[in-house]
């Protein structure tokens, strides 16, 4: 069946509802997209490759759309085995074939594959611009959107972005969900450490006249692009996307979770959107997702081994690579005979950047007691009013 983006612009892509682990450390339960699209015109163009599991299908897709055709050109956007891994067997294929890349695509493209494809290659620069007749396409550099050789590709007459991996999302495209959520997850865990090199790279979309975004995971977007763009603008921007607060909890035998589930309560009764993290069993990603989105988030952990039980340990390290900043945190410990989980916390906000720690710790003593259930209820006040 043949995937019409516009007139002789077609969708050449594979679902992989096979894999268990994106880059082998994120949970996809509705699977992943490989995007690949191929333009028709007096020159034909290959937009990018598939993982290698799935070379044969998509060779068979694009050969579905070829009609006996041999492609001109492919377009390298970026060479990340999940899009570059079948350049090989497409380069085997139609050995007269050009590959449209950048400068340092040379450098990664010797890397995974021997062989000397130079006399095959057309380099293309900032700005820089190739006709494959009535389809013109420009050449957009976004290094560390999220590896150094990225581009991204415009072309004017469907007036069409080819982003690479900006606007992907977890899930294969046969799912029905929200967008939304599975982008966002997306973004922070996969782009989130770089930020300012997606702001940039929104300023060089803002100049031109888009109407169909072409990522190379995820959905095809042509209606409302204005609201993915202003999402990617807050996530690039670090600003919190909801007033709310993140709970995040690493309990050891229960005390410290039932410690979080009351502040959850308390924070409810007091009308905030709350989120809540069991992060010993949840979703890691989901947990970043949730900390970035928020405006606050409440650190609730037990001590162990003279610092903090290991998985919020994790957590911390996670926020950190993903360059976590700009929200105010609150934290609540617990030690039977030695806290030591709010110092460790503390320590590790310290190393991020413009994260504003409040002063009011609630340390509990193994169990949770009156006591504590009153210290709980005058932190759900402090971060209620910081909300104000």
């Amino acid at each position: 069946m043949k995937v019409s983006i516009a007139e002789n612009v077609r969708y050449i892509g594979v679902d992989d509802k096979t894999i268990d682990l994106f880059e082998s450390q994120y949970d996809v339960p509705n699977g992943i997209s490989y995007n690949s699209y191929v333009i028709l015109d007096d020159k034909v163009c290959v937009m990018d490759t598939v993982d290698a599991r799935f070379t044969e299908e998509w060779m068979e897709n694009l050969k579905w759309e070829l009609e006996g055709r041999a492609p001109d050109y492919l377009v390298i956007s970026h060479m990340e085995p999940d899009h570059a891994a079948s350049i090989g067997a497409l380069c085997a294929e139609y050995p007269e074939m050009k590959l449209v890349l950048n400068e340092k695509t040379i450098k990664l493209l010797g890397q995974f594959f021997e062989g000397d494809y130079s006399d095959r290659f057309v380099v293309v620069a900032e700005g820089e611009s190739l006709s494959l007749g009535e389809h013109t396409l420009s050449f957009y550099m976004a290094p560390m959107v999220h590896w150094p050789e990225v581009m991204v590709t415009y072309e004017a007459k469907d007036k069409i972005l080819f982003s690479a991996d900006g606007f992907g999302k977890f899930g294969a495209l046969d799912t029905d969900e929200d967008w939304t959520c599975e982008a966002r997850r997306y973004y922070f865990n996969i782009v989130g450490k770089y930020g300012a090199q997606v702001q940039a790279l929104l300023k060089k979309a803002a100049g031109l006249d888009i109407e169909i975004i072409c990522p190379l995971h995820g959905p095809v977007l042509k209606e409302d692009l204005g609201y993915y763009i202003g999402k990617y603008d807050t996530w690039s921007s670090y600003r919190p996307e909801d007033k709310g607060v993140f709970v995040v909890c690493a309990s050891i035998h229960g005390n410290t979770k039932k410690a979080a589930l009351l502040l959850c309560d308390m924070l409810r009764e007091r009308g905030e959107k709350v989120s809540f993290c069991d992060i010993a069993r949840d979703d890691m990603a989901e947990a970043v997702e949730d900390a970035f989105r928020y405006d606050r988030t409440v650190f609730c952990a037990a001590s162990y081994d003279g610092g903090v039980f290991a998985p919020m340990a994790d957590f911390l390290t996670h926020l950190k690579s993903k360059t976590f900043r700009e929200r105010r945190a609150y934290i609540v410990e617990n030690g039977s005979w030695g806290p030591t989980a709010a110092k460790a916390v503390k320590a590790s906000l310290a190393e991020m950047k413009d994260i504003d720690v409040c002063d009011t710790v609630v340390t509990i003593r193994s169990s949770v007691k009156e006591a504590d259930v009153a210290a709980l209820e005058a932190l759900a006040e402090v971060i209620v009013n910081d909300a104000k």
